[in-house]
């Protein structure tokens, strides 16, 4: 048990550290490419991040042929967007308020509405057609929504071009090249990849402590590919959005939530329709549900309101502690 500690513990230092580089490094990309800050979180970084878990579904589908690997695969392709939209805004939430009295910033959060809004709608079309799809159990239909969802990501990458304002706050030095204001775009590429390499091997080492840990309590593979590896692989994702809120970049901080899931709702998912029955089991069925309603509520609040409040990123997490309760009652 010490050593499965011991290796939570480094694994998450890994990743902490690879934000960091990642973050940094995204940043001064979008600054020297002169990309929006819309485009800069819901896609450069939003996309970095979310690698690890999309490798997840392909390695338990494709390397493993058996009905378990496959109902992993599901999980961890349903258990993502599930993640993004209660757990990950609930962590902003939680950053925000934390930062409000360590710093006296304002509670709400300062975001380009339009690009957040434009994330979430596109999330819940996609998102709902696919789950609603699993009802009809026909192999044809599958293929042809899981193409069309990879084709409507790329409308996704259009429209996300569209997006003015591009980034225009002083940033920190680069990490990679601490005493040059203007660093090449070879080092900031360089060093965006090693924050992204270090993602990935301290996901990967978080995801096998999970899994060692949770064979010891004896918990389902459903329950560890809704609950367990989900949370270990969409950390990124919290991570970095943590490090932004706490640098006032709001607009990164959610778009790179809202971004992820949009990816996480299209090509996993695509792949997961044209590779596995698509069959999704009740538990499966309860966190797409919840994902949905959790970001449509987000979307309402978004153009009622005109932004966010940390009150509303707070509610995701009643949503992820009932699901909680649902799963251990239901097992």
């Amino acid at each position: 048990m010490i050593i499965e500690i011991a290796w939570l513990v480094g694994s998450l230092i890994v990743i902490l550290l690879g934000c960091e580089l990642f973050t940094n490094g995204i940043e001064w990309t979008g600054k020297k490419l002169q990309l929006s800050e819309g485009l800069v979180g819901s896609v450069l970084a939003a996309v970095g991040t979310a690698l690890p878990e999309t490798l997840i579904p392909i390695i338990a589908i494709i390397f493993s042929g058996d009905v378990s690997s496959v109902q992993v695969g599901i999980g961890a392709i349903a258990g993502a967007p599930f993640m993004l939209s209660t757990l990950a805004f609930f962590v902003s939430g939680v950053a925000v308020v934390t930062y409000a009295v360590m710093k006296k910033r304002d509670s709400g959060l300062k975001i380009n509405s339009k690009v957040i809004t434009t994330d979430l709608l596109f999330f819940l079309i996609i998102y709902t057609v696919a789950i609603g799809v699993s009802f009809l159990h026909s192999r044809l239909i599958n293929i042809i929504v899981a193409c069309m969802l990879t084709l409507s990501y790329g409308y996704y990458l259009w429209l996300t071009l569209q997006h003015e304002g591009v980034i225009s706050h002083e940033l920190e030095a680069l990490h990679f090249s601490k005493n040059n204001s203007k660093p090449r775009l070879r080092i900031i590429a360089a060093q965006v990849f090693t924050g992204l390499a270090f993602i990935v091997i301290g996901a990967h080492f978080f995801v096998e402590s999970i899994i060692d840990t949770a064979k010891l309590f004896s918990i389902s593979p459903l329950i560890l590919s809704l609950l367990l590896t989900p949370v270990a692989t969409e950390l990124p994702e919290k991570m970095n959005s943590v490090l932004w809120l706490a640098k006032g970049r709001d607009t990164m901080a959610i778009g790179n939530i809202t971004g992820a899931m949009v990816f996480q709702g299209s090509f996993p998912v695509a792949f997961g329709m044209a590779f596995t029955p698509w069959h999704i089991s009740e538990s499966t069925l309860v966190s797409a549900l919840l994902a949905i309603l959790s970001s449509l509520y987000f979307y309402i609040m978004l153009k009622k309101n005109g932004g966010l409040h940390f009150r509303d990123l707070l509610l995701g997490g009643g949503a992820y502690a009932g699901f909680i309760v649902y799963v251990f009652f239901a097992a």
